[in-house]
């Protein structure tokens, strides 16, 4: 196997090679190492790049592995590597938030996520870029360079998930971390030609830190493949003592549910969301394309026209809130300044009669969708956008132009409802098209399940960016 062939082999398979002293974690670790020296430059996709960390992770695994008497009884990944988002602390590695002034502040404890990942035995191969404060669906934080897609650097791999997306899509590690307030996982999957799952409120733990966006945002995995993003799904979910919300563990794993075919299921799609407008006509046929395929899957298909006026005004101001985080004014760039104030002029009653409003307007949209096992529907409006095409613009504008470009994730982390973001198709300028699948409440098997089957009829993960290679 050559490199590049191992450098796209799924996590999966990658850690049934060490465990099969097939490999060697530290084999594994110098190659993503190389890519990344050699790639990120061009793509921007990690911030910090923690090689001593790695190596010396990988060669005490390494070690370990030549030692075991049974490889079988290693944790799931171990000697696989990964990445962590930017917006989530790692003891001994610094933390930026997207803002140069920190950016080599050094965090003092793991998040309860990030020692998930580190107990299923993954190599940190560091911290992947983010807007300032996560606030963008591009990936542009001044002080840095930009994050770029590999399948044309010229456009975003979107946001706020923008590096460990990339990273994912070229080759510079199997899966990654990621998070979504309002698309930051979904967006960047689609926009790299990747899978991404939003899992539901309450599926990953946010521990030790509070909910600071009223269950908008959680955490979750990015992969190149269904199996893989369902793999670490399993390994970042469960519950920590305090969690201000939870769920009970699935009856099975996500990663068997992704090895099985699902049952007939009825099925929804929606294409417009007034009153922001109807996905441009790649993204609305990647839509009724993805219906199809299921249709021929023996699923049953309806369109679904549902209005989402109620949900915007009170998403908004939930989601202005987040850059309130009690850094300098003089720090953030100008967008997340114009965002500080709107928050402000806001007292914390008319915050909480948002909250309430939203979820309101959420429990709408949950019963408009419970008839249905699944609902298809675009993640963007339209396809990426270039990098900085956004940049002269003015705070209200460009806050219209988000609304009009991603209309489709936010309300459904307000509902809480799971989602898994799916690539589709290409452009005819060659950037991948995807689409969301949305879950029920708590139903992260059956969308997984149904991704698989959609997978299968068309294996995209064999396609890998240029310069990839």
């Amino acid at each position: 196997m050559n490199s590049v062939d191992l450098a796209f082999t799924s996590a999966i398979d990658q850690a049934r090679l060490i465990r099969a002293k097939e490999i060697s974690p530290l084999e594994l670790t110098e190659l993503y190492l190389e890519r990344i020296e050699r790639l990120n430059p061009q793509l921007g996709s990690f911030f910090t790049v923690t090689a001593d960390h790695a190596l010396s992770d990988a060669k005490a695994k390494t070690d370990r592995l030549m030692q075991a008497a049974n490889s079988e009884e290693l944790p799931p990944f171990f000697g696989v590597t990964t990445a962590i988002k930017d917006l989530t602390a790692v003891a001994e590695i610094p933390c930026s938030y997207g803002l140069r002034v920190i950016r080599d502040r050094i965090e003092t404890q793991d998040t309860g996520v990030v020692t998930r990942i580190k107990n299923a035995g993954f190599i940190l191969l560091g911290k992947t870029a983010t807007p300032q404060l996560g606030s963008t669906p591009y990936t542009e934080p001044p002080g840095f360079p930009p994050s770029r897609n590999p399948w044309n650097l010229d456009y975003t791999p979107g946001g706020s998930s923008g590096g460990a997306s990339s990273a994912v899509a070229a080759g510079l590690c199997p899966v990654a971390h990621g998070t979504d307030g309002g698309g930051s996982i979904r967006g960047p999957a689609v926009a790299c030609g990747i899978v991404g799952i939003k899992p539901s409120r309450g599926r990953i733990s946010m521990a030790p830190v509070g909910d600071r966006l009223s269950g908008l945002a959680v955490d979750g995995p990015l992969a190149r493949t269904v199996a893989d993003a369902a793999a670490l799904l399993d390994v970042m979910s469960g519950y920590t003592i305090g969690d201000p919300y939870w769920l009970p563990d699935p009856n099975s794993s996500f990663l068997t549910a992704a090895t099985q075919p699902p049952q007939p299921c009825k099925i929804a799609y929606i294409t417009a969301f007034p009153p922001i407008g109807e996905a441009q006509s790649v993204c609305k046929q990647a839509v009724l394309d993805t219906a199809q395929r299921l249709e021929q899957c023996g699923h049953a298909i309806e369109p679904l026209t549902l209005d989402f006026t109620e949900i915007i005004e009170p998403l908004v101001t939930v989601w202005q809130a987040g850059v309130d985080v009690g850094v300098p004014w003089l720090v953030l760039n100008q967008f997340n300044r114009w965002l500080l104030r709107q928050a402000k002029r806001r007292s914390s009653g008319q915050y909480l009669q948002a909250v309430a409003k939203m979820q309101a307007a959420a429990r709408q949209i949950v019963a408009a969708f419970s008839p249905y096992e699944a609902v298809v529907a675009p993640v963007y409006l339209h396809p990426t956008i270039r990098v900085g095409e956004w940049k002269s613009l003015s705070p209200a504008n460009t806050l219209q132009q988000i609304m009009n470009w991603i209309a489709p994730c936010p309300p459904i982390n307000a509902t809480g409802q799971p989602s898994i973001a799916l690539p589709a198709l290409f452009t005819d300028s060659g950037l991948p098209i995807g689409i969301q699948l949305i879950g029920r409440p708590a139903d992260e098997t059956t969308i997984i399940s149904l991704a698989a089957q959609l997978e299968a009829l068309s294996p995209w993960h064999n396609q890998k960016p240029a310069i990839a290679l």
